[in-house]
């Protein structure tokens, strides 16, 4: 007899092992043909496998959160089915699902061309209406590998021969097409569906290693209805209108080159916009108590290693081996740096907590690949702030810093902010009872914080838990910026320590902290999130003040010097210009507001008023003009 419980504690007996089909069957015929998997006991299953023991277990259909994960999973295979029977010189190596899509890599000689891709997408639209069923088999590992080859298909044969001797090795069949995988997928191609687009081809390298042979990946998007694949790839779209690259050329904020790769050269717009931020920055730190520090760029190893950085990110650091023969590090962090200046002097329990702030600039090796315009980078600045602590001031100190976030994000124009909470990851210092202690003393600090957190299993820091914020942008997109760390480990390893009440000598916790993260990615999020129409107040120039005809120029002087003198980041036109044109160049450079003026504007001190995007023009007097503005461009909380 085999108990099988429901997910809302009703419990159904079989004679013996059943199915996750025949569990879906027995429940109804509509859970039957919704079904996609099943999970037993939290595991995610294929629907045609059995539980042979008491178990808690769920149907997946489309709308559990596993679900679109396996969708895409299957649309990898489909893929790689329809490369196969349209190009059977091809060997295919690994496709799994990602974000927003799925990919696969193949090997072949002959590039894959945009026609190709409209062939392999129809292809996977019959297979789909052949309703293949999918089948899971086993091998053993050495048959599997003799399997493989035998097919022509050497990369999962290196891939099964990687796998320990005896061990047992998955395969699932559709149609005339096998794939290695450990599964699980859905009963059959048919419940693919038809929303599903194939989007680029990219060279990969094999394993991801550049001394290895160059592949071709194709990347393609899957979706359960029409409707949600319209909606991502219009999302797609807007975002390529929304390129900080491309937007950062036109509003000539910023540009890279090659002699400086991951690095960025801000241009006066484009560090107005940079200053701006961090000034307001800045302010809410001296608002909530912090002290400003900063500290050196380089370091020698032995700090690093003290700290655990050079056995963890080691090959990501420059060094410079110096005449004498020590090898300094540039630095990729700043914590080991805010640990010796807490370690100066002698510190009390009266002086906790310490909330010591850096915009430290940092360097970390990033492959070329890797590298996104201003979103990921080698040389960046933190907004980067350390929390020296008791253990009982985590809580507090966590509610406070969960709060400044908030306020931050929300004047910056996001309100929607997830917040994942990550815990040990599987190489790690410290033990597992400062682990222990570590994560249990953050899961309470955000319970009491009121914060609605998701697991995002193994992703903590080598030292500590952590609290991951994830903010989501005008058209969907999510980025993770924010972090709270608890950190039992590194004031250890440092020596860090302070005199407790009791006259004591006691490690501090450490709290690692930062909002923004780094100032590049989040100004690249920032424009993209307002599509470069900056409020008012983070605007790099606010407002523009154009003439009609050279007659006015007198005034105009007059209009911006008013302007400067309000505060107002103002500049002005007087080109031999139409004003037509005038006001179309300074629309395509995103500048919020255009005092336009002429004759009669200087004869009666007003202005005629154009904000960007509008299509009419309010008249105003000049100072009513400068009030208005100046209030609009005022800094949140200033």
């Amino acid at each position: 007899m085999v108990a099988i419980t429901l997910p809302d504690g009703s419990v159904r007996n079989y004679d013996g092992p059943v199915s996750g089909a025949a569990v879906a069957r027995d429940i109804g015929p509509g859970l039957a043909k919704s079904a996609l998997a099943w999970r037993v006991d939290g595991e995610l299953r294929d629907l045609d496998s059995v539980a042979d023991r008491d178990a808690r277990v769920a149907i997946v259909t489309s709308k559990d959160p596993d679900a679109l994960d396996l969708l895409r999973h299957d649309a990898a295979h489909v893929m790689a089915e329809a490369v196969k029977e349209l190009y059977p010189e091809t060997q295919v190596t690994i496709g799994p699902s990602i974000e927003n899509g799925f990919y696969y890599d193949f090997a072949r000689p002959t590039p894959f061309t945009p026609d190709d891709l409209i062939r392999i997408e129809e292809r996977m639209h019959e297979i789909v209406g052949r309703d293949e069923l999918i089948v899971r088999t086993e091998m053993g590992r050495d048959q599997a590998v003799q399997f493989f080859e035998d097919m022509g298909e050497r990369y999962k044969a290196q891939i099964i021969e990687a796998i320990p001797a005896g061990q047992a090795i998955s395969l699932y069949r559709q149609g005339g097409f096998i794939d290695l995988c450990r599964g699980p997928h859905l009963p059959s191609t048919g419940k693919l569906g038809k929303a599903f687009k194939l989007m680029k081809v990219a060279g990969a390298y094999w394993r991801g290693d550049s001394r290895n042979e160059m592949l071709q990946r194709i990347y393609g998007t899957a979706w359960f209805d029409e409707k949600d694949l319209k909606a991502y790839l219009t999302m797609l779209e807007e975002a390529e209108k929304r390129d900080h690259r491309r937007l950062g050329r036109e509003m000539e904020l910023f540009h890279q080159q090659e002699e400086a790769v991951g690095a960025v050269f801000w241009h006066p717009k484009g560090w107005t916009l940079w200053r701006t931020v961090e000034g307001y920055i800045r302010r809410k730190l001296e608002g909530s108590g912090y002290v400003e520090v900063k500290t050196p760029q380089l370091v020698d190893r032995s700090l690093w290693e003290a700290s655990g950085h050079w056995e963890k990110f080691g090959p990501n650091m420059f060094t410079v081996l110096t005449p004498d023969e020590r090898t300094l590090a540039i630095k990729p962090m700043n914590c080991p740096c805010h640990v010796q200046i807490f370690r100066t002097g002698i510190k009390s329990y009266r002086d906790l907590p310490l909330r010591m702030a850096e915009f430290g600039s940092c360097h970390r090796y990033e492959p070329s690949g890797a590298m996104h315009g201003i979103m990921r980078v080698r040389a960046f600045t933190q907004d980067d702030a350390h929390i020296f602590c008791t253990e009982d001031q985590i809580t507090a100190e966590t509610v406070a810093f969960c709060e400044l976030l908030k306020t931050v994000y929300r004047d910056f124009g996001f309100e929607d902010v997830r917040i994942k909470f990550s815990d040990r990851p599987p190489t790690r210092a410290g033990s597992d009872a400062t682990w222990d202690r570590a994560e249990g003393a953050l899961l309470e600090a955000a319970k009491v914080a009121g914060l609605d957190t998701t697991l995002n299993p193994g992703e903590g820091a080598f030292y500590g838990p952590k609290l991951e914020f994830v903010l989501r942008d005008a058209i969907g997109r999510d980025w993770q910026c924010g972090t709270l760390q608890v950190d039992f480990v590194m004031p250890e390893r440092l020596d860090a320590a302070y005199v407790a009440e009791d006259g004591q000598k006691t490690r501090p916790v450490m709290l690692h902290r930062a909002i923004l993260g780094s100032f590049e990615r989040f100004l690249g999020i920032l424009i993209e999130h307002h599509a470069g129409r900056f409020p008012l107040w983070l605007a790099p120039v606010q407002v523009v003040v154009a003439t009609i005809t050279n007659d006015a120029d007198a005034y105009a002087n007059t209009v911006l010097a008013r302007l400067k003198a309000a505060g107002l980041r103002a500049e002005i036109d007087l080109r031999n210009e139409k004003i037509n044109y005038k006001v179309r160049e300074h629309s395509l450079a995103k500048v919020p507001a255009l005092l336009v003026v002429g004759k009669r504007e200087g004869e009666t001190s007003t202005v005629a008023v154009r904000r960007l995007g509008g299509t009419t023009q309010e008249i105003l007097a000049l100072e009513d003009a400068v009030a208005k503005l100046t209030a609009e461009a005022a800094v949140p909380g200033a």
